[in-house]
């Protein structure tokens, strides 16, 4: 899979800049999140070079036979039903791997936002686990897991810092008019 990966890459014009995070258990944040095909870049780069990231899918989307699609991709269920609390779930998460290596897109939805989550904070917080800052740069067609980002005790410092980060990156999504870094 390694080499159809970075073959499938190189067709799309993609290049991958690093390699994939040290250790154990991470979140990498994934920005600009503006369409679906950003799962695919991203989940060929990491497969590319080795690596298995998983990606959060609300639990109706596994059924036969696209949940062993979903789960060879890195797809890992959760209950977004009323009165679930996704935050404990991929905390417990967290706490029962090995390995887990967790992409999180902060815009939460691929529409224009500028309310990013903050729940990728509290999940590295409580899980004790660092964050990566990720990109699919369709601008200049590079995808990479990025630079470990040192988080605070404030989350809504730490957002404003990242949407810096990614302003100055000059990163851009694959519909650009539905990514913003404005506060």
């Amino acid at each position: 899979m390694k080499e159809t990966s970075k073959f499938l890459l190189k067709i799309f014009g993609w290049k991958m800049v690093g390699g994939i995070a040290p250790e154990n258990k991470c979140i990498i944040i994934g920005a600009p999140h503006t369409s679906s095909w950003d799962f695919i870049i991203s989940w060929l780069y990491y497969s590319s070079l080795g690596g298995k990231a998983n990606i959060l899918i609300k639990k109706e989307f596994f059924f036969w036979p696209v949940s062993s699609i979903l789960r060879g991709m890195g797809g890992v269920p959760i209950d977004r039903s009323k009165g679930a609390n996704v935050i404990r779930q991929v905390i417990q998460l967290f706490n029962e791997r090995e390995h887990l290596h967790l992409a999180i897109s902060p815009e939460g939805t691929r529409k224009l936002t500028k309310n990013w989550k903050a729940g990728f904070h509290i999940i590295a917080k409580e899980a004790k686990v660092p964050v990566y800052l990720g990109s699919y740069d369709w601008g200049k067609k590079e995808v990479t897991v990025g630079v470990k980002f040192e988080l605070t005790e404030d989350a809504k410092e730490d957002i404003k810092r990242m949407k810096d980060y990614y302003r100055e990156k000059g990163v851009k999504g694959r519909f650009p008019d539905l990514f913003t870094t404005d506060y």
